[in-house]
């Protein structure tokens, strides 16, 4: 309850699952749902948690007593996918003048002549294409409409028709792309990418 109150960013965050209030399956949630972006490291006695773990991407699910030698590798491997995940890409925006961390763009949303884009903490209103923003941005954002490109890493769920991100927020999924879509975000997952769920 305390991690989850401090409202503090955190690239690693090692958890075991009995713990006394809230179990760590659900602090994972709850704190994947305030970040998104964060490596999931559980320490736990208990195997029948494994799968839930899974669910959530953990990057590892070590079984106690860990092994010293064991740890060190978990620890280092997470580290180095931290630094990578850090690799700073940016969006520029020369109309206004402005760079953006695309790690905090949600998604984009075409409006007429208009683009919004919507971040963790503005909405910032532009005049630009789609089809210039989508070249622009990197390999972990995804057109899934004509109106609307996300940003894969904040994917918390989808079905045929949306797509539902970490701010709550839900947009089109066109019915034809979703084939493509669902290859497209299960490669994402498994080249680095992040799940918000």
């Amino acid at each position: 309850m305390e991690l989850l109150a401090s409202g503090k960013r955190f690239d690693i965050v090692f958890l075991d699952i009995r713990m006394e209030g809230m179990n760590g399956i659900e602090t994972a949630k709850k704190l994947q749902k305030q970040q998104g972006d964060i490596i999931l490291v559980f320490i736990t006695g208990m195997k029948d948690y494994v799968f839930d773990a899974l669910d959530l991407y953990a990057f590892q699910y070590l079984l106690k007593p860990v092994d010293e030698g064991k740890f060190a590798e978990v620890l280092e491997r997470a580290v180095r996918e931290a630094a990578r995940k850090k690799e700073r890409r940016v969006l520029f925006i020369k109309s206004r003048n402005l760079t953006l961390d695309q790690s905090e763009i949600l998604y984009i949303e075409s409006r007429a002549k208009k683009v919004e884009i919507h971040t963790e903490r503005q909405n910032i209103e532009i005049y630009a294409a789609m089809d210039e923003l989508e070249g622009q941005l990197g390999e972990g954002f995804y057109r899934c409409h004509r109106a609307y490109i996300v940003n894969m890493d904040r994917i918390t769920e989808y079905d045929s028709e949306s797509i539902t991100l970490t701010s709550g927020d839900r947009v089109y999924l066109t019915k034809k792309k979703y084939g493509e879509f669902v290859k497209a975000y299960m490669w994402h997952l498994q080249n680095g990418g992040v799940s918000g769920v």
